[in-house]
């Protein structure tokens, strides 16, 4: 008896054991990735999340909800919740619209590509999402060449080992270099690709240190391109760039007014950007060409550009 009671108990547990593995799985079943934004804003960062809605719009409020909200990772970044609101959201035969109100455009260049795709990696993880696209207040998406963006799919935006967004997107630069005689500025639109994980203000100081390129014509380069980057970083509408002791030496003959307001104008031609504070090596208690200090925080000029005939 004793036997035949103990194989009852075991039976007994077995199915039990059984049961709870099958609703294990079961809800592994609706266990998907979220995607945010790093605090750095430059990546993106995956959180698994488990669904508890079963249809289809209840999933998808649900995942709004998630996207809108600081999640337990305080580092992360909502990418619903950076300055913007959604609209609303609807389902369109397997592509997800999203509607967002104005303030989407004074999001960052290299941040709004990483709102995009935290929000496409996220919401195609369902079945019934194979696309999505973005507008705001009604009107299609804009890239920075002013192309339609349309639809997106997760596969457009691809994670590297670090899982940084590893992408390129097209980007015109408004630039600004020496004329011949090295006294006025004039303007070079320069369209090239670039990798969203770097700044775009990191992007124009680069340009700048590079000088023209072999096809260009009408310029010629202001700064010292042995000059290296220390740090570029944004705050309060003032762009921060710190170079090595090689930025004081002149290797070109200009101005030097020509050759600061080369980078400064550039740079402000930024929707983010007002104003420049330039630094060597971290101080700023330093003279530039022996004539300006560089405690200056710069403002765009516009009296040295080459007046257009």
């Amino acid at each position: 008896m004793k036997k035949r009671l103990l194989s009852v108990i075991l039976c007994f547990l077995l199915l039990f054991c059984m049961a709870c593995g099958g609703e294990e799985q079961k809800d592994d079943e609706h266990v998907i990735k979220l995607y945010y934004v790093g605090s750095a804003e430059t990546k993106v960062v995956m959180q698994e999340h488990v669904l508890q809605a079963k249809d289809v719009q209840e999933q998808l409020a649900e995942i709004v909800a998630q996207l809108s909200t600081v999640p337990e990772k305080l580092e992360y970044k909502p990418p619903l919740a950076m300055g913007f609101s959604l609209n609303e959201y609807r389902l369109e035969n397997g592509g997800l619209v999203l509607d967002v109100d104005e303030k989407y455009k004074e999001l960052k260049p290299t941040t709004e590509v990483l709102v995009r795709a935290a929000l496409v990696r996220s919401f195609t993880q369902l079945p019934e999402v194979s696309y999505v696209s973005v507008t705001v207040a009604g009107a299609p998406l804009h890239d920075n060449l002013g192309n339609v963006i349309g639809l997106m799919s997760a596969d457009q935006f691809i994670d590297n080992a670090g899982s940084e967004i590893n992408t390129n997107e097209k980007v015109r630069l408004k630039l600004y270099f020496a004329n011949e005689a090295g006294n006025e500025l004039v303007t070079l639109n320069r369209t090239l690709d670039y990798n969203t994980n770097i700044s775009m203000e990191k992007l124009v100081v680069e340009q700048i240190l590079a000088g023209i390129a072999p096809a260009e014509s009408g310029g010629y380069p202001t700064l010292n391109s042995d000059t290296k980057i220390i740090s570029v970083a944004v705050k309060d509408g003032i762009c921060y760039v710190n170079f090595d002791q090689t930025f004081l030496t002149p290797a070109y003959s200009v101005t030097p007014e020509v050759a600061l307001y080369s980078l400064v104008n550039s740079l402000t031609e930024l929707s983010g950007v007002n104003k420049v504070q330039i630094s060597i090596n971290g101080e700023t208690n330093v003279m530039y060409m022996e004539k300006y200090s560089l405690t200056t925080i710069f403002e765009r000029n516009l009296d040295l550009i080459v007046k257009e005939e």
